[in-house]
C-alpha cells in the first residue's frame, strides 16, 4: 500500500497519471537476499534503466526533435516516475543526450587524418564532422530550443580542440591566414556546420550540397588575404 501511494503522489507531481508500470518503484525483494546484494541489484536496475532512457531518447529526438517525456518513458519501456527520477525535466534530459551524443562524435572524429596539407585535413574533417551533424541535426535543433547557446559550445570542446590545432599548425605554415584570432577561425568552424543544418532545417538546402558549400565556404574564409596590388 506504501509503495502505490508513493507512485500515485509521484504521478501527480508529474502530470497526473501514469499509466505504465514502474520497473524500480513497483519491485519488492523477495528471495531473502541480504541488504548489500540488494542495493547491488537496484543499482544495476538503475544504471539499464538510464541506458534505455538515454538511448531511446537519442534516436527519438534524432527523428523527432519535439518528442516529450511520455513518449521516451515509452520507447525506454519504463514508468514515468523512473523517467523523472533519473532525469528531472526534458532539459536535463536533453543535456545527457547531447552530451551523451558529443561523446559518440568525438570518438569518430579521432579517427580522422589531420595530418599533412592544412586545407586538404580540414576539407577531410568537415566531411566527418558534417556526417555527425546531420546524423544528429534534429536533435541539434532539440537542443537549440532548450539549452543555452554557450552550454551547446561547452558540449563541443573537444571536438573543437582539433579543429584549434588544425587552424594553429595552418597559421604557422602560412597555409591558414594569421591575420584574425585562431579563437575567430574556430568560432567561423562552428558557425558554418550549424548554419548549415539550420539551412536544412528550413529547407533551403539538401543534404547532398552541405559539405561542398562548408567546405568551399571555411576554406575561403580561412585562406591567406591576397595582398592588395
Amino acid at each position: 500500500m506504501l509503495t502505490d501511494h508513493r507512485r500515485t503522489v509521484g504521478c501527480g507531481m508529474l502530470d497526473g497519471s501514469d499509466d505504465m508500470e514502474d520497473p524500480v518503484a513497483g519491485t519488492k525483494a523477495a528471495d531473502g537476499k541480504d541488504q548489500a546484494g540488494g542495493s547491488r541489484g537496484r543499482r544495476a536496475d538503475a544504471q539499464r534503466n538510464v541506458s534505455a532512457i538515454l538511448e531511446a531518447a537519442q534516436e527519438l529526438l534524432s527523428t523527432d526533435p519535439t518528442a516529450s517525456m511520455q513518449e521516451v518513458a515509452r520507447a525506454a519501456g519504463v514508468g514515468r516516475v523512473t523517467l523523472y527520477s533519473h532525469f528531472g525535466s526534458r532539459t536535463e534530459l536533453l543535456d545527457a543526450v547531447f552530451t551523451r551524443v558529443m561523446a559518440e562524435a568525438d570518438r569518430a572524429l579521432a579517427d580522422v587524418d589531420l595530418t599533412g596539407d592544412e586545407p586538404q585535413a580540414l576539407a577531410r574533417l568537415v566531411r566527418s564532422s558534417w556526417r555527425i551533424v546531420q546524423q544528429s541535426r534534429l536533435l541539434l535543433f532539440a537542443a537549440q530550443l532548450e539549452l543555452p547557446q554557450g552550454q551547446i559550445r561547452e558540449h563541443h570542446d573537444r571536438a573543437l580542440e582539433r579543429v584549434e590545432s588544425l587552424i594553429r599548425r595552418g597559421r604557422r605554415n602560412r597555409t591558414f591566414r594569421t591575420d584574425l584570432p585562431t579563437s575567430w577561425l574556430v568560432t567561423v568552424f562552428y558557425s558554418v556546420i550549424h548554419g548549415a543544418a539550420d539551412e536544412i532545417n528550413a529547407g533551403r538546402l539538401t543534404v547532398e550540397r552541405a559539405p561542398n558549400l562548408i567546405t568551399a565556404t571555411l576554406l575561403s574564409a580561412f585562406a591567406p588575404p591576397v595582398p592588395a596590388t
